[in-house]
């Protein structure tokens, strides 16, 4: 049986970080970049997290950030794994906590810079937007995505909903899945409970 890691991203107030992990999803991003409608400051991410349940992974989403910053939010609110959403140089990946890599996807020549990063803990794909750094709704080529694990462990993102996720599972067989505007209501940054469960539901039915 496979089982997927999911992780909630976009979490901006406790109400939905604590229906997501009370569903069952396994991890909960939060995002730092200030030009993003989902964006959290460290204070209220850290009032979240002081509310969750042991045994939940926090993770820090930056963008282009400078290092020093990471480090210091990573530590003062407790975030388990910092994800890099930018186009940060090699270097930027070496922070005091395990890091997650973007990866924005339009075509297979975007896998490239992938052998370049050392010390990743996982590729995160996510569908290329020139409007934003994630978010978008929109899906990419899943067959990208099979091709990408010769690299390493990769989390899938990029227009999963409650609709498409088992079958996005089924093709791809990822390390872990990732939805931020899928399981929303119309307020960009605020949750549907009944999308959350559903899209959880649906990615753990795959074998």
């Amino acid at each position: 049986m496979l089982v997927v890691k999911i992780k909630i991203c976009g979490i901006t107030n406790t109400e939905d970080a604590l229906a997501a992990i009370g569903y069952g999803a396994d991890a909960l991003g939060f995002v730092f970049y200030p030009k993003s409608h989902r964006a959290v400051t460290p204070n209220v991410a850290k009032s979240i997290i002081n509310n969750l349940p042991p045994i939940v992974t926090t993770v820090g989403v930056f963008v282009d950030q400078d290092e020093n910053e990471i480090n210091k939010i990573a530590s003062d609110i407790g975030l388990n794994i910092i994800q890099l959403h930018g186009s940060e140089h090699i270097e930027s990946c070496n922070l005091n906590k395990k890091v997650i890599k973007a990866i924005r996807v339009k075509n297979l020549t975007d896998l490239a810079p992938i052998i370049t990063y050392k010390n990743i803990s996982a590729f995160l794909l996510d569908t290329y937007s020139p409007d934003s750094f994630g978010g978008s709704g929109q899906v990419f080529n899943w067959d990208i995505a099979v091709e990408a694990k010769k690299f390493g462990r990769v989390i899938l993102a990029g227009g999963l909903t409650h609709a498409n996720v088992r079958e996005a599972i089924e093709k791809v067989r990822p390390y872990g899945v990732d939805v931020s505007s899928g399981v929303e209501t119309n307020t960009k940054g605020i949750k549907d409970h009944i999308k959350l469960k559903l899209f959880i539901e649906n990615a753990r039915k795959v074998l």
